[in-house]
């Protein structure tokens, strides 16, 4: 814990000590301006408002597009052909620039729901690969065996697909966590809906303060940092090898 805190106090050095550089405040402020300007920001109920509309947004597309990539991929591995199916949306999905989504989404849907679409459409090919992936590395052997023996299939998922998929579920969401904020923030810069991070940050662009800039990212970053924290947090009671321990700690007693 000192150490993380040391990191961060030199961090905040360094970054004091290029302003002073720079000596410019529309170029580049400091961490003390940066506070001063957030502690003005948060009383007003329009950053308020303008947070958790974001926050609903974005949290919803990530979730939406979690859901639906883990099971489009349970669909794949079941069926082949569906998965044949997907493949050239899911590679249109992983190729093409987020920006391009962006506009197509604001002519067909507006700006409104836009960063919960875009973070979905970011989210799904990321659950989705890592989640096909996972089945796909399930141990033969315990399947043939399980065939063989009848197992239920609710036993199946649970004893052997799900501790192969886990530490792949695990790796796509710690990805597609900072991704959907990236992407979803990204879209309300560029689709301007009202009540939103986007149109706040866009705003203090126009004024030239940069203060504001850096106050609205350092609000992106702890609640993306927060969010991923408790989400990862709630998923680790699901890690199977964590039950064993529990498990043969229990009949050790």
């Amino acid at each position: 814990m000192k150490k993380k805190a040391l990191v961060v106090l030199v961090w905040l050095c360094i970054w004091q000590l290029l302003a002073m550089i720079v000596h410019n405040d529309i170029l580049l402020v400091g961490p003390a301006e940066t506070v001063r300007a957030l502690a003005v920001l948060l009383p007003e109920n329009e950053f308020r408002i303008s947070l958790m509309a974001s926050f609903i947004r974005i949290v919803g597309g990530f979730l939406t597009g979690s859901v639906l990539g883990m099971l489009s991929a349970f669909l794949a591995y079941r069926k082949p052909l569906f998965g044949a199916f997907l493949s050239p949306l899911v590679t249109m999905l992983k190729t093409v620039p987020v920006v391009s989504f962006v506009i197509l989404v604001m002519i067909w849907a507006g700006s409104e729901r836009l960063s919960f679409l875009i973070s979905m459409m970011v989210v799904f090919p990321i659950l989705y690969l890592n989640t096909l992936h996972g089945f796909q590395s399930a141990d033969r052997k315990l399947l043939e065996m399980a065939q063989v023996y009848h197992m239920p299939a609710w036993d199946r998922f649970h004893y052997i697909f799900f501790p192969s998929v886990y530490p792949f579920l695990l790796s796509g969401f710690r990805l597609a966590l900072g991704m959907s904020w990236k992407s979803g923030v990204a879209a309300e810069v560029i689709g301007q809906p009202l009540h939103s991070i986007g149109n706040g940050l866009y705003r203090a662009k126009i004024y030239l303060a940069t203060s504001e800039v850096l106050a609205w990212t350092i609000v992106i970053v702890i609640l993306s940092w927060g969010f991923e924290k408790c989400f990862l947090r709630l998923f680790g009671f699901l890690d199977p090898s964590a039950g064993c321990g529990k498990k043969e700690a229990a009949d050790d007693n």
